[in-house]
């Protein structure tokens, strides 16, 4: 049975962290923007499906957060299915808060059965970052007002292996964020404190991703923007030859009417 991360379970005093740095990941519609706006407490992560990470940062309770929303992944698609694109960004996530994330939020709704198949399909994310991942990582469930009065560890339980794997995955660490309730402070405020006992538990020590990681993505993605520029390139040479073709063959229409 999955238990909540309330105490340093031996890692020492509390540690007060003045920054807190945080990647969100997930697949689509479950919440993660909704819960970068809810950590931040304001609007600054649109509500619709982006291509692109999304980097936001703010003040909150002593601290200065930064959030990186990825791009989420279809929870049916496999990731060797999934565009290139996708991958390049759920890598390069973890890049846009140097020196790397102190917490990975893996979010999830609470009101939504997590499969077998889904837990395949995020396995393979996180692959992509290394399996390093999971000791910096905390299941965030979100629609936590879908619970009402229920326990989320009776939740965890009655959902079944799956889910159980994940939080085990996790260290057992998770938290619930209502967003529709943003006027609740604590929910906010016990997430970073878990956050930080979970730092704390790791010596102090961020996620750190393999560097040549980083550096194979960005050659590629380099790579790509230039073959993107050479095709407009020809694109646009092709635009003006069949324009510079339909003048002249208006001058000749033009030069046979004057002829007649």
């Amino acid at each position: 049975m999955a238990t909540s991360v309330n105490a340093n379970n031996g890692s020492g005093p509390d540690h007060h962290l003045s920054e807190l740095r945080i990647v969100l990941l997930g697949c689509t519609d479950t919440g993660k923007s909704s819960a970068g706006n809810t950590i931040l407490n304001r609007e600054e992560f649109k509500l619709k499906r982006t291509a692109q990470c999304v980097k936001r940062q703010g003040e909150l309770a002593g601290r200065h957060i930064t959030v990186v929303e990825a791009p989420g992944w279809w929870n049916n698609i496999p990731v060797e299915e999934s565009t290139e694109l996708l991958k390049q960004e759920i890598v390069l996530s973890v890049s846009l808060c140097l020196p790397g994330p102190h917490a990975v939020l893996l979010v999830l709704r609470v009101d939504s059965h997590f499969k077998e198949n889904e837990r395949k399909v995020l396995k393979g994310y996180i692959h992509l970052l290394s399996q390093g991942v999971w000791r910096h990582a905390i299941v965030l469930f979100t629609c936590g007002d879908w619970l009402g009065g229920t326990p989320i560890e009776q939740h965890i339980e009655r959902e079944g292996k799956e889910l159980q794997w994940l939080v085990e995955k996790c260290g057992n660490r998770y938290h619930v964020l209502n967003n529709e309730n943003r006027s609740d402070d604590t929910q906010v405020t016990e997430l970073l404190e878990k956050i930080e006992k979970m730092v704390a538990a790791n010596s102090g020590c961020q996620f750190e991703i393999d560097p040549r990681i980083i550096l194979e993505v960005e050659n590629k993605k380099q790579e790509e923007e230039k073959a993107r520029k050479r095709m407009m390139k020809v694109q646009q040479k092709r635009k003006e030859i069949r324009l510079q073709m339909g003048m002249s063959l208006i001058v000749h229409l033009c030069l046979n009417e004057t002829s007649s």
